[in-house]
């Protein structure tokens, strides 16, 4: 066996002989959910990238593409970047080979008019799936209430002097407060602060809510308890992409 079927057998990842197509996938989770973690295991299960909104923006930024210098002269005056900016960015990006038998989408669509354009780019989509064919959109909410999400991101505490980032309430270190390897003290960057993670959710469910219902309107949402061991949100998101993916 070679290939992507022998590498999945061979890290353990995946039980099947055969490699399944996860076909498209939106991932939805507010910061702290774990979405970032669940991105990158569904990328070893099924071996399909996952594409995120702010690395193609850095890219096309950096390689200064036409996209890329269109992106760099709004950011520059300190506006945000259109939706048709962003979605010709991200054509560009699922047409490439390596999203042929499907993608995780990370931090896209945002808006109700991004899940649009993505509804009409897929209506004309095909994906490998043993023979070219449409496949239809999964959609998948990893749930986290609000507490928890606090508890997850206030309690992290990173050292100064070699950067290793810790948790007081999962990961804490040996002697309160201080960093194991060196034995610097602690500190809470200003992201981690209670305020401005209060604000960050209050953000992420003002701008997420009318997504969350587009697709819920559609039939197209799966919620996952996100307060479950990662081994068991990863197990459902597998069931759900597989039993939605019939191939």
């Amino acid at each position: 066996m070679s290939g992507p079927e022998a590498k999945m057998k061979s890290g353990g990842v995946a039980t099947n002989s055969k490699l399944v197509a996860a076909g498209p996938v939106v991932l939805l989770g507010p910061p702290g959910a774990g979405k970032g973690t669940q991105a990158k295991r569904l990328m070893a299960r099924y071996v399909v990238p996952q594409v995120s909104t702010g690395d193609i923006l850095r890219d096309h930024v950096s390689r200064g593409t036409q996209l890329g210098e269109k992106a760099r002269a709004v950011m520059e005056r300190g506006s945000l970047v259109e939706d048709s900016l962003v979605c010709d960015m991200v054509a560009e990006r699922l047409n490439r080979p390596d999203c042929l038998r499907g993608f995780i989408l990370d931090g896209f669509p945002r808006t109700v008019g991004q899940a649009q354009w993505l509804d009409r780019y897929l209506q004309t989509r095909l994906f490998e799936t043993n023979g070219l064919r449409r496949v239809p959109l999964v959609v998948i909410s990893i749930q986290v209430g609000y507490n928890e999400l606090m508890r997850r991101l206030a309690g992290r505490r990173c050292c100064p002097t070699c950067g290793r980032i810790y948790n007081i309430n999962f990961q804490p270190p040996r002697e309160d407060e201080r960093c194991d390897v060196d034995g610097s003290r602690l500190e809470v960057r200003r992201d981690d602060r209670e305020e401005v993670i209060s604000e960050r959710l209050k953000a992420y469910e003002r701008q997420t809510l009318p997504l969350v219902e587009y697709y819920r309107a559609q039939g197209r949402l799966h919620e996952v308890d996100g307060t479950q061991p990662m081994e068991a949100v990863m197990d459902e998101a597998m069931s759900i992409i597989e039993n939605g993916n019939r191939l």
